[in-house]
């Protein structure tokens, strides 16, 4: 912890993180509105209204303003953040544990079997991420859910090629050799002597792959393919309101800074890990 902080882009990413954790935590407490409750009373896409800065005293305030179909943005946007933080764990939780067991598997037991597993990480890896998640997600059907299996789908590969390398290049040292003369067995050897080696830079690529991930959930939405009305999704929000980009800029800019900020703070954090660790 102490090397992390002495970088500046792990400093900034760790505050800019805990910043979205605590939002993401006490979002019922501060939220002003549910995030799907239809506000009857205000007019849809309204401007922000606060009263510190002008705005009438008997028109309710809201923050970020009214979205399309007459609800709080600010709340929407609050509950956002649990929603993505939750798709970047999910689906790098996903990526790592089949990548590791792919490449462990693949390294571990050579020749045949590790050449082909790593032909197909190469043909997946081969397309660019967002368009083979976009198809993966057309065959099984819209939805978060799918669009969750695709994402982690996608980032297997990169897992598993790592691993693999690490293990290629531990299993052969003396200590390995000694465990193994000894007489201890492969599964204790693999994930006692040569996975422990791995964890650090799958620490640190799995904070860059959360970015990466919560920018490709919040494209999927964009797209219709991921989380679907009245879920509070950022990528959901930009979608719904791309065309009142000109008319009502607030509903598209308070979204995407919260993207933003959030794919900021991991790829600072990343980068200060990397550095540190």
């Amino acid at each position: 912890m102490k090397h992390l902080l002495r970088h500046r882009s792990g400093r900034t990413g760790m505050i800019i993180l805990a910043l979205l954790l605590l939002i993401a935590i006490f979002a019922p407490l501060i939220a002003p509105y549910d995030p799907t409750q239809l506000l009857k009373t205000e007019t849809r896409r309204d401007p922000p209204c606060i009263h510190l800065f002008g705005c009438p005293e008997e028109k309710a305030q809201h923050l970020f303003g009214i979205d399309g179909n007459s609800r709080d943005l600010f709340s929407r946007v609050l509950y956002g953040s649990r929603l993505s933080l939750q798709v970047g764990l999910v689906t790098m939780s996903f990526a790592i544990l089949i990548g590791t067991i792919i490449g462990a598997f693949a390294a571990y037991t050579g020749g045949m079997v590790d050449n082909i597993l790593m032909r197909i990480m190469d043909v997946v890896m081969a397309f660019p991420s967002l368009l083979l998640a976009i198809t993966i997600v057309s065959i099984l059907g819209t939805g978060l859910i799918n669009a969750l299996l695709a994402i982690g789908i996608v980032s297997i590969p990169r897992f598993a090629r790592l691993v693999r390398s690490t293990v290629l290049s531990v299993k052969e040292l003396e200590y390995v050799q000694a465990s193994r003369a000894l007489g201890g067995s492969s599964m204790h050897i693999l994930f006692k002597r040569i996975l422990p080696n791995a964890i650090t830079p799958l620490i640190v690529q799995g904070t860059l792959g959360i970015a990466t991930a919560i920018l490709d959930a919040a494209a999927l939405s964009f797209l219709g393919l991921g989380a679907e009305p009245p879920r509070p999704e950022w990528g959901l929000m930009l979608g719904e309101e791309k065309n009142s980009i000109f008319s009502a800029p607030h509903l598209v800019i308070f979204p995407g800074i919260a993207i933003m900020l959030t794919v900021l703070a991991f790829n600072l954090l990343g980068d200060g890990l990397r550095d540190a660790l």
